[in-house]
């Protein structure tokens, strides 16, 4: 992995992120930006821990199986429920002490729009598709949240880890969130092959 290679995966999801964002902001009350995006190397442990699990955290996730596997996750901070919903809904969802359903399937919904720009950026780089795949749900601590992922992930592999980390903004309240790709090396190689704009 070199400098250049992570800028071209940076740039990739960085570009593909804010013009989704941007979409959203368009028909959403909330103020939406990516803060910066990295690459590093590392296990699907590894990747959970961009985020600061001073809360537990709600994960939203899916995989591509066969020719193309990718797997996208993007990680959410419950205590900011309010202002999420606030900016995706128009209307804020007090959070309680549970995760409710209304609000789990406020966050798959947002998280399955920003995960398929991330994996979309990155196949129509390389010039393939997929099939949609429907996203899972899962809430807890590091450790939970690496043995629920970890039932479709093998927790012991190697990826290229892209982190996006984008900010929310609606009123005077701000959150943020992670968007990860687990990028498998051979995939990641090929992308590395890519001029820093291509495919975007």
């Amino acid at each position: 992995m070199t400098a250049n290679s992570n800028v071209t995966l940076e740039s990739l999801v960085a570009l593909s992120l804010a013009k989704c964002l941007q979409r959203i902001s368009r028909v959403s009350a909330g103020t939406w930006q990516v803060l910066g995006a990295s690459v590093s190397s590392g296990s699907l442990e590894d990747a959970l821990k961009q985020h600061d699990f001073k809360n537990s955290a709600a994960a939203v996730y899916f995989n591509l199986k066969g020719m193309s596997p990718l797997t996208a996750i993007m990680l959410f901070d419950p205590a900011d429920m309010e202002c999420i919903s606030k900016c995706f809904t128009g209307h804020s969802f007090p959070h309680g002490v549970t995760t409710t359903m209304a609000e789990e399937v406020m966050l798959t919904e947002l998280g399955n729009i920003v995960m398929n720009s991330l994996i979309n950026g990155l196949l129509n780089a390389l010039r393939r598709q997929s099939i949609p795949t429907i996203p899972m749900f899962a809430e807890g601590n590091l450790q939970a949240l690496t043995a629920e992922i970890g039932k479709t992930v093998n927790v012991k592999q190697g990826f290229r880890i892209i982190t996006a980390r984008l900010t929310l903004q609606s009123d005077v309240k701000t959150a943020s969130a992670e968007a990860i790709a687990l990028v498998p090396e051979e995939l990641a190689m090929d992308l590395e092959l890519l001029q820093p704009s291509a495919g975007v």
